[in-house]
């Protein structure tokens, strides 16, 4: 069986980076020579309100998926344990 293609990304999320609502991240699936990836990358808000790519963020071989997502909740666990997030949907600001 063949692997699907994507012929445009796939937006998974995307949220504020910091207050200043002028960056957010975006964090998406996408495919670049015939590799699939996970994209979570920094975009600018422009004056004229369109949301731009910056050089920030990562892009990774979507089989990284799973080892990211494991090092994330890892990475929440220990925030927690150390106090530096009290609870669910805390934005760290």
């Amino acid at each position: 069986m063949s692997r699907p293609t994507l012929p445009e990304p796939v937006i998974i999320s995307k949220f504020w980076k910091n207050r200043r609502r002028s960056e957010s991240v975006h964090v998406s699936l996408s495919e670049y020579e015939g590799h699939c990836l996970i994209n979570v990358l920094v975009y600018c808000t422009g004056a004229d309100g369109i949301d731009r790519p910056t050089p920030k963020g990562v892009a990774m071989s979507i089989r990284k998926l799973p080892e990211l997502a494991q090092t994330l909740v890892r990475a929440e666990a220990k925030a927690k344990e150390l106090g530096l997030l009290d609870g669910e949907g805390e934005d760290g600001e």
